[in-house]
């Protein structure tokens, strides 16, 4: 019997590779930088210095970026010294062709420290689909805290509220704190927003100044006005999420987020929070089973096949949280990572794409 072999023809071969996706990407490149057949990808144009290691990078993006909402998040990545990075921002969308990014420079971030020393004016970025509901609330009241560069999503909110004449019609209080004055991101237009809306108030505190501002306590929210009838939004490290909903839990509306995960736990005990980026869900899952069991549990149905951590059906990237090899029990902190879902469980809250 013979095995005869299907030969592929010139003209079959030189379409396939005409219309492969990433040569087709690679030749528009080089034609023009932002174009692309499948990715959302954007220019740098300007970069400025707002804040101590605090940089916002003006973005002209291309026609496949699909525009979050004020206040949600973007998956950006970025190639840093060879090895493909993906973090999650909160963007600033100025106008049909330009979004804001800010970004601080965290200690040992590779990323962030990227973006504030090295990026240039003419690098690309690629970001991913939007995701997260602190969106412009309903309520004539509105509460926003923020610690550190948490305040950026807040900035998004401001902005689009004014763009929109929102602003006229509700009574925004914002508080922020930070360490230092340095520290003091949109200084400048928080200030010019003060003055141009009387419903428009915020303060600022200090936590390491010589003479230091109390952290975020209860005196601080009995100043606020209207707690049970506003809507409270906070964005900062854990602990001050914790701590806001803690002392807000009265609000008619709460929402905290939360851009670093709480310290890593050593035991099994309890729930963590999954963020699913591509399908804009949070679920809450069990920390000594498999992540993969967790959502599947819970109705959500990802791609696998081995369970065994072989076959990597079910592998994805992990963009923040801490997690456990199941099967060598090695923990992984390290954000960016690919995760194999099956043999992998969580240790903190997690943002995966999935």
């Amino acid at each position: 019997m013979h095995v005869i072999e299907k030969s592929t023809s010139p003209i079959s071969f030189l379409v396939d590779t005409v219309f492969d996706i990433h040569s087709t990407n690679f030749w528009l490149q080089k034609l023009n930088p932002l174009w692309s057949v499948n990715q959302a990808l954007g220019k740098i144009i300007n970069k400025e210095k707002i804040a101590q290691d605090t940089v916002s990078l003006t973005i002209e993006f291309n026609r496949k970026f699909k525009a979050g909402q004020a206040g949600q998040h973007h998956p950006v990545f970025v190639e840093v010294d060879g090895i493909r990075y993906e973090r999650t921002y909160s963007l600033t969308h100025l106008d049909e062709h330009k979004i804001l990014l800010t970004v601080k420079h965290v200690a040992n971030g590779k990323v962030s420290g990227w973006l504030v020393e090295r990026a240039q004016i003419g690098d690309i970025l690629e970001f991913g689909q939007p995701y997260g509901d602190m969106l412009i609330p309903t309520q004539q009241s509105i509460i926003l805290l923020a610690a550190g560069s948490g305040i950026t999503p807040m900035y998004s909110l401001m902005a689009a509220m004014i763009k929109s004449n929102t602003l006229q019609q509700v009574k925004v209080q914002l508080k922020y704190w930070v360490k230092k004055k340095e520290d003091f991101a949109f200084k400048t237009q928080f200030e010019a927003w003060a003055a141009q809306f009387n419903n428009f108030t915020f303060e600022c505190f200090f936590t390491q100044e010589e003479n230091a501002d109390a952290r975020l306590n209860h005196s601080h929210i009995q100043n606020l006005n209207a707690l049970s009838e506003s809507a409270v939004y906070a964005c900062g490290p854990s602990g001050f999420a914790a701590q806001v909903e803690s002392l807000c839990s009265t609000a008619q509306i709460l929402k905290t987020e939360a851009f670093s995960m709480s310290p890593v736990l050593n035991d099994d005990i309890g729930f963590v929070n999954i963020t699913l980026t591509q399908s804009n869900k949070v679920i809450s899952i069990p920390k000594g089973q498999s992540i993969l069991q967790g959502l599947e549990q819970q109705n959500v149905k990802p791609t696998h096949g081995c369970r065994m951590g072989i076959c990597n059906k079910c592998a994805c990237n992990k963009a923040e949280g801490s997690t456990k090899n199941l099967v060598n029990g090695a923990q992984n902190n390290e954000p960016g990572n690919v995760l194999k879902i099956c043999v992998n469980s969580a240790q903190t809250d997690l943002i995966i794409d999935l």
